[in-house]
């Protein structure tokens, strides 16, 4: 009977380690297959050019960032330029093509959104220092990968993600939120693909984005540059 017992404490013990394979040791794992927290932090400055494909359309995109502070988002479209520009706190965009020709201010879970794009390092990987919450809720499948989900909850706006991280080597899966799309909720799920190493720092080349279900958008990132010249300039309002 001691025995008994001592094997059924003893696997209950196990069992409660593993499912606390916890969020901290998971974040950890993850953190350091994309090339470590402190190393993504200590990068100046990066620069990201490439191609989005939506309803048919190949659009150029340029993306810069001075790390954890600015980033300025340019998208092509038929000639005329869709800018998104966070700042230090702020944030404004300019469209032509809802009518924004000049400058308009960036609020609410949009600029928080523009914020979380301007650090390299995602807001799971360095979620404690920026006062996020992350709880674990459980495992699940993503096209036959069997995946931690962790549920994050960001400081600013109390918007709730799930992250899907691939259980055998860390790497991000998926990503799964809820939008507001004219003024419709909607599902809105991003999966990555085509992770390739950069002096040590890991991105990935590919990010497809679906809205209930359906292909919206793909991101094909052709060139990745570390520590770039960036002009500051470029984030003040026009």
């Amino acid at each position: 009977k001691i025995m008994k017992l001592f094997l059924t404490s003893f696997l209950c013990l196990i069992l409660i380690a593993a499912h606390s394979q916890t969020v901290d040791e998971i974040i950890q794992k993850h953190a350091a297959t994309m090339g470590g927290l402190d190393a993504m932090n200590k990068v100046s400055s990066f620069k990201i050019t490439g191609t989005v494909t939506a309803q048919g359309n190949e659009l150029p995109i340029t993306t810069q960032v001075i790390n954890g502070k600015a980033s300025r988002n340019e998208v092509e479209v038929m000639g005329q330029y869709i800018i998104t520009v966070y700042d230090n706190g702020k944030g404004w965009t300019i469209n032509p093509f809802t009518g924004a020709s000049e400058a308009t201010d960036i609020t609410g879970t949009q600029l928080a959104d523009y914020k979380s794009q301007a650090s390299l390092a995602s807001n799971l990987a360095d979620y404690k220092n920026r006062g996020h919450q992350l709880e674990s809720v459980g495992q699940e499948d993503v096209d036959g990968i069997k995946c931690f989900k962790l549920k994050l909850t960001t400081k600013d706006d109390s918007k709730i993600t799930y992250y899907f991280i691939n259980a055998t080597d860390y790497v991000l899966v998926k990503a799964a939120t809820k939008r507001d799309m004219q003024g419709e909720e909607v599902d809105a799920e991003t999966f990555y693909s085509d992770l390739k190493d950069f002096n040590g720092i890991k991105y990935f080349m590919t990010r497809i984005q679906k809205v209930n279900g359906e292909v919206f958008s793909e991101m094909h990132v052709d060139k990745f540059e570390l520590n770039v010249p960036v002009d500051e300039a470029i984030f003040k309002k026009q």
